[in-house]
């Protein structure tokens, strides 16, 4: 049968729209030209890579142009670049309008927890922590990326997304294998000095004078607190001002609770070697059976948050913020004393975030010299007596792309374009620069890295070391990190503010988890991975065991050792080659 032949109408209706198509890709392949050029123009791939990963994103979006779509992420550098950088290019690239909602680290927790208990849609995607990992696996709501991957979205997942240049997977990834959450940022907890006052020679004759041994980066808490003193009480005053020998924070508000569970109790030893998480005991001293179930957190389970390694990380915390920091220090939360240091009037601190990097190198703070280097140094953080080789050494936050059943599922792919937008080599490395927050394996390598390193004082180094591995964050040991992340400020404060011994917050605190465990786990609402708590005995049993929880040290406070920093970074770097 032979076909109709078409109309005069429908054939200029058909070449009108096959000029408008040809025209709207015009317009596609200009604007991703201009992006390529303009918005993005340092990334590791050739200009042509960039174009072929941006054609795919406007391709992938077509059937969801039009769409209104609502993302959320904290307040950091690297995500109000996000909104103010990326969100535009990608509106304009995809024709989705997506809004990427900046609010406070507890509100997205708590929306977020929010979505997961009542099912309804807040969000259609979230940067959360990583730290809520162990949620993630077990409320059966968080979406498993890995399945997603090869199911729903193996048409809407970038080709070149290339999962094994992440520097931060095995932070996201459940004990089944699976990927649960996609990094989006990273940031590391890290001893921080005064390099310039550590290499003048009256205060190193000075300290050795007094302490018998070198002033030098500490590897051990001895050494910090010895330094800590040295600058408080014998130096006291440098140029006229009065400075101090450390810095932190005493508030009582939420962000002392990140002062404690971010790896303070395991950077002194508290729990089993293990890396990324300590097994059977993490960070939080929580242990779990060979099951990944967790058992408890009190020493009369088998845990350690209440242990006498726990006990010396917190009073020692309690006695520098007294002793050594400046008075103000104590009322001050966790975003108020991060820019501290950067006035220029503290020597070091041994528990410092490198997402404040940023405000350590603009060249009218006061730690910067007048060519814009830094005055200052980063440095491994030194660790407690109970500490044993194979441990974590210390903390890296990930923040962390997070998407749940309940939001409807082309909403969640919308936002999944988004997301993988924002990691993808064409824009990875325009972002690690604005935001210093890396994720990628292939961006701190590259040679705009290698540029900016001599300005950011031992990050870029930190990185390309292969000892970066030993700073993790909360593991899967945590079975509800939104329920349980509040019970350590809450416990803890008044052992900070001098009003109960640190033995009496630990005992509560570890009771605390216990119950709060043991209740979860009669509600059935985990899918998996659920507690099931030892019956308690007399800790003495567990604490004559060999492993965590460990017993009182005869010797807390060893000799203090330390290590000049050139040295130390020679040795940090020597296995570190490009991959």
């Amino acid at each position: 049968m032979k076909a109709k032949p078409m109309s005069r109408a429908t054939l200029a209706t058909a070449i009108m729209l096959a000029a408008f198509g040809a025209h709207a890709q015009d317009d596609v392949d200009a604007t991703i030209e201009r992006l390529v050029d303009e918005v993005f123009p340092d990334s590791t791939l050739s200009r042509e890579e960039k174009i072929a990963e941006l054609q795919w994103f406007a391709k992938a979006a077509e059937p969801f142009r039009g769409m209104q779509i609502n993302t959320v992420a904290e307040g950091l550098t690297t995500h109000t670049w996000e909104r103010d950088v990326l969100v535009p290019a990608f509106n304009e690239l995809t024709g989705i309008e997506l809004t990427h909602n900046i609010i406070g680290e507890g509100d997205v927790v708590q929306n977020m927890q929010t979505q997961m208990q009542s099912g309804r849609n807040i969000y259609d995607a979230y940067v959360n922590d990583s730290d809520a990992i162990g949620t993630h696996i077990r409320y059966g709501s968080t979406i498993n990326l890995t399945e997603a991957m090869a199911n729903e979205w193996q048409d809407l997942t970038l080709p070149t997304l290339d999962l094994d240049d992440f520097i931060g997977l095995q932070y996201t990834t459940g004990p089944d294998g699976n990927l649960y959450q996609l990094p989006d940022q990273q940031f590391a907890n890290l001893y921080w000095f005064r390099y310039d006052w550590f290499n003048r020679d009256d205060f190193k004759s000075q300290f050795r004078d007094i302490y018998g041994y070198d002033l030098g980066v500490p590897t051990n808490w001895t050494a910090y607190q010895d330094i800590a003193e040295f600058f408080s009480e014998h130096v006291g005053e440098i140029d006229g001002e009065t400075v101090y020998g450390h810095m932190d924070y005493g508030r009582r508000d939420p962000s002392l609770g990140w002062r404690f569970h971010d790896s303070w109790l395991s950077m002194a030893g508290m729990g089993s070697p293990g890396v990324p998480f300590g097994n059977p005991v993490d960070d939080w001293g929580i242990r779990v059976d060979d099951q990944s179930r967790p058992v408890g957190a009190s020493v009369s389970r088998g845990g350690a948050t209440n242990s006498p390694a726990s006990v010396f990380a917190v009073t020692k915390m309690v006695d520098w913020l007294r002793d050594y920091a400046p008075p103000e220090a104590q009322g001050m939360t966790f975003g108020e004393a991060g820019p501290v240091p950067a006035q220029g009037n503290v020597a070091q601190q041994i528990f410092w975030y490198t997402a404040f990097t940023a405000d350590m190198v603009s060249p009218e703070v006061a730690v910067t010299d007048d060519e814009g280097n830094p005055k200052w140094r980063m440095a491994p953080s030194p660790v407690g007596p109970y500490w044993e080789e194979g441990m974590k050494v210390g903390y890296q936050d990930v923040g962390a792309w997070t998407f749940f059943d309940s939001t409807p599922q082309d909403r969640r792919s919308a936002a999944w374009l988004f997301a993988q937008f924002s990691v993808s080599k064409t824009v990875s490395l325009e972002k690690l620069m604005a935001g210093l927050t890396p994720i990628r394996r292939s961006d701190v390598f590259s040679d705009q890295m290698t540029d900016m390193a001599p300005k950011l004082g031992g990050l870029v180094e930190f990185y390309r070391s292969p000892n970066e591995s030993q700073w993790t964050p909360t593991g899967t040991n945590v079975p509800d990190y939104p329920r349980m992340a509040p019970l350590w400020w809450q416990n803890l404060a008044p052992a900070v503010n001098g009003d109960i011994s640190a033995q009496e917050a630990l005992d509560n605190l570890a009771n605390d988890l216990d119950n709060i465990m043991a209740r979860l786990a009669r509600a059935k609402v985990f899918a998996t991975y659920e507690p099931v708590l030892n019956e308690p005995k007399d800790p003495e049993e567990w604490l004559s065991q060999p492993g965590s929880p460990k017993a009182k040290l005869d010797d807390e406070m060893p000799q203090g050792t330390t290590v000049p920093y050139e040295e130390m970074m020679a040795d940090w770097m020597a296995a570190g080659t490009k991959e």
